[in-house]
């Protein structure tokens, strides 16, 4: 039993950290790219399905990420003024047309 605890002590908590899927709007910016994130909500009055959209700035250390892509960010430290996000991975390359 003292061998679970030594164990459970040892190992970090799993930090539970917000992360958003959406599509790069701009990376004009020097290590930084404005995502969308889109999501549907129900009008609080009508009752309609209506889409809403935010934009986040996230760090992009390596300037990999270009428009189009879909990108996964996670909420992180303040990195600037407005930027607190950072990209984790990516979901889906943009499609050249």
């Amino acid at each position: 039993m003292s061998e679970q605890n030594t164990a459970a002590q040892t190992e970090p908590k799993a930090k539970n950290t917000r992360t958003l899927v959406g599509k790069v709007v701009s990376d004009k910016r020097n290590k930084t790219i404005t995502v969308q994130i889109e999501r549907r909500t129900k009008h609080e009055l009508y009752g309609k399905i209506v889409a809403r959209s935010s934009k986040y700035h996230a760090h992009d250390e390596n300037g990999e990420y270009k428009m189009g892509d879909v990108v996964e960010i996670a909420e992180t430290r303040p990195i600037s003024k407005t930027k607190s996000w950072v990209v984790t991975r990516l979901v889906q390359k943009a499609i050249v047309v």
